[in-house]
């Protein structure tokens, strides 16, 4: 649990969780082994231990259980964004969330590998993934910009028009500053864990992360030329 920030529901929301992840892991874990293409949602559910319905109670299609692997991740990020100290920069909020989300990378390495190697071999799951991730890093930067006081104006009780705004209003209501930091916090995650996916063993992904943000913290400076 992220400090400051309460449990996520009680025992039947963790159970949902918990049966969403397993069924996420057994797609990929599929995947990975017979490729995607093979892959049923008989032979997901079957290898989750539950029935083909209980899938659909979580997923709207087969294809769908491939790129919400970060959707619980992320609507903990932006809690934890929000619920994050008030002396903090946006960048240091940002920063603390997702520390504390990707505890899971270390903790779960070989899955995210299977998972990226499962999309590297699917153009058609990876273009939905990189579609999920648009939609996630643009819920982000509305959390960021009410984190900076910034709020959209989409979502005042006296914009009833905007009930239900599409992605095109949403992004047309927000800052600069709100939508470069998210993209900008998502681009230091996938570096990082990029980074350090090749050097395990050699460095913890802790410090990896850590000198990222301290990169990106300081302007993004040139290291010193090295004299080796």
């Amino acid at each position: 649990m992220v400090e400051g920030v309460p449990a996520e529901g009680g025992l039947r929301e963790r159970k949902k969780r918990a049966t969403r992840a397993a069924l996420v892991e057994a797609a990929v874990r599929l995947a990975a082994e017979h490729g995607a293409e093979h892959v049923t949602v008989d032979a997901i559910s079957a290898a989750a231990g539950v029935s083909t319905r209980t899938f659909f109670n979580y997923f709207d299609s087969r294809d769908e259980v491939f790129v919400m692997v970060s959707a619980d991740a992320s609507d903990r990020v932006r809690r934890a964004v929000l619920a994050a100290p008030p002396a903090l920069s946006p960048l240091e909020a940002l920063r603390e969330a997702l520390a504390a989300e990707l505890q899971e990378v270390e903790r779960q390495q070989e899955l995210w590998r299977l998972h990226a190697e499962v999309l590297r071999k699917a153009p058609q799951l990876l273009a939905r993934r990189i579609g999920a991730h648009m939609a996630d890093e643009l819920g982000l930067a509305e959390t960021l910009a009410e984190r900076i006081g910034a709020g959209s104006p989409l979502f005042t009780e006296d914009r009833p028009e905007f009930a239900s705004p599409g992605d095109e209003e949403r992004r047309r209501a927000l800052g600069l500053y709100p939508r470069l930091l998210a993209a900008v916090g998502g681009a230091a995650v996938r570096v990082a864990v990029e980074h350090w996916s090749v050097r395990q063993g050699e460095v913890p992904f802790a410090d990896v992360f850590r000198e990222t943000f301290e990169h990106l913290a300081a302007g993004l400076p040139p290291p010193p030329a090295s004299h080796d």
